[in-house]
């Protein structure tokens, strides 16, 4: 779900996408904390003048229930973007048993956020 954030920042602000700062092929990425991506995210974010103002992200997945971790999922986002809790909504779903999320073959994850320029 971080890099569907990181996507959506980066998205927003017009700095193309993950694979662009942060390609797979870069082996010093290798086992990187996606929290450390989402600072270094904010950073570039910031640098371009953008402020974020709002974030909303949904995990869909039928297995496992997400619900008891979506609390610390907005924290850590909290903090790694210095941008309070009231600001920021994590929501999980289902897909009712249709297609490969539905039937537990994997999970997937979409982000939209609000930015605007720094004062």
């Amino acid at each position: 779900m971080i890099h569907a954030v990181i996507d959506s920042l980066l998205g927003a602000a017009s700095l193309g996408d993950i694979g662009t700062h942060f390609p797979s092929t870069d082996l010093e990425l290798r086992d990187v904390s996606s929290i450390s991506l989402l600072r270094q995210t904010k950073d570039l974010v910031r640098s371009e003048g953008w402020d974020v103002v709002f974030l909303d992200a949904t995990i869909l997945a039928e297995k496992p229930r997400l619900s008891p971790y979506l609390i610390g999922m907005k924290s850590s986002i909290s903090k790694a973007l210095g941008l309070g809790c009231s600001n920021i909504n994590v929501k999980s779903t289902t897909t009712d048993g249709l297609g490969f999320i539905g039937e537990e073959e994997g999970i997937a994850s979409m982000a939209i956020c609000t930015l605007e320029r720094s004062s």
